[in-house]
């Protein structure tokens, strides 16, 4: 196993000291480490090609290889500017790529991590960047000598990391509890109010978690679920394609961090939404699922932003009282519409997992 205040340590020793990227499951223990100290520049990113284009930034300006970070599912948002700008053929910039190895050979993993695990290393053969997976702290001269290499030959190179091969480090993001309802309570009560027509495209970790075990838990089946499992980010653009020549009523299940990631989306569902499209921010101001770092959504004001991208409404529930009143003038609301509800950084406990993926795709389009 590799400690990761060892880790941080060795890449300050190879005077890496500028670090971007989107938190990470299989990273979250260095990144805890990395998160406590302040001397470290550690910009948390939307997506991971804009972690990849702040380290080529920084590069431009100080000469300094930069280090992205990012789970293997990412990796398709980091292509563009690793092959259009920092591949050797181009300018030839060094990056160094730190990855959370997610669906690794033999790792006991969910069927959309498997299917991208079993790519990663073949997409970084692809893209000609050569990578180490490194197993215990013995191996930290193979990182150095990588390190050495991205920076002779100007290329950027890759550090897989598996699940479980960081060790776990007792430091702790603080959690903002002082928000208002729980996401659970919200999709409870929003499950009341829909009918056996209406369609609900759900985004990716606890969302279409609490989702599914809420139907499971109270036998609620008034309507029907599609689980983005994967594809974060992609929620509201999907949820658009299903309105297309469709009347059903559509309802989008984002989150904050899934929002930001793709945030031109947003720019296209409300220029092509439909009246029958509703969308929901579930806003805690953080990627719960990874660590719960801070988004900085708080920093939209989102009534602003909604009215700016012409959402014909917008509407908003910070207290318990306002729930039933508000979800239903929201759904009476002609699209498309937005609906910002501020949840707590916490999730329902004993969580299960989406399963029977087909059948769950069969159940929503027959």
């Amino acid at each position: 196993m590799i400690n990761s205040c060892k880790l941080l340590k060795l890449f300050a020793k190879n005077k890496i000291n500028f670090f971007s990227g989107v938190p990470d499951s299989v990273l979250k223990d260095f990144l805890n480490i990395l998160e406590s100290n302040k001397k470290l520049a550690n910009i948390k990113c939307v997506n991971e090609g804009s972690a990849v284009s702040l380290a080529i930034g920084n590069y431009l300006g100080t000469k300094k290889v930069g280090l992205a970070y990012m789970q293997n599912s990412g990796l398709g948002n980091a292509i563009n500017p690793l092959v259009s700008i920092a591949e050797k053929t181009v300018y030839s910039i060094p990056v160094i790529l730190l990855i959370g190895w997610r669906g690794s050979p033999n790792s006991n993993d969910e069927p959309q991590h498997i299917a991208k695990g079993k790519i990663t290393r073949s997409i970084l053969d692809s893209l000609d960047i050569k990578y180490i997976i490194p197993n215990n702290e013995s191996d930290f001269l193979k990182i150095t000598s990588l390190i050495n290499y991205s920076k002779k030959n100007k290329k950027p190179v890759a550090i897989l990391i598996k699940n479980k091969i960081l060790k776990k480090e007792n430091l702790n993001i603080k959690k903002d509890l002082n928000k208002s309802i729980m996401r659970s309570t919200f999709i409870h009560e929003l499950l009341k109010n829909l009918n056996k027509k209406d369609r609900i495209i759900s985004t990716t970790g606890y969302t279409s978690r609490e989702l599914n075990q809420i139907r499971e838990n109270n036998n609620i089946k008034n309507s029907k679920d599609f689980y983005m499992v994967g594809g974060m980010g992609h929620a509201a653009a999907v949820a658009l394609g299903h309105t297309i020549n469709n009347k059903k009523r559509v309802i989008c299940l984002d989150g904050d961090g899934s929002m930001l990631m793709h945030l031109g989306s947003l720019v296209t569902v409300a220029n092509y939404g439909s009246k029958n499209y509703k969308y929901i921010l579930l806003n805690n101001n953080a990627h719960e699922s990874v660590g719960g770092y801070k988004t900085h959504s708080d920093k939209i004001n989102m009534k602003n932003f909604s009215k700016s991208l012409d959402f014909r409404d917008y509407f908003k529930i910070d207290k318990k009282t306002d729930l039933n009143k508000t979800i239903n003038r929201f759904l009476k609301s002609k699209g498309p519409s937005f609906l910002e509800v501020i949840i707590k950084n916490k999730s329902m406990k004993d969580l299960k997992r989406p399963r029977n993926l087909k059948k769950i795709l069969s159940n929503f389009i027959n």
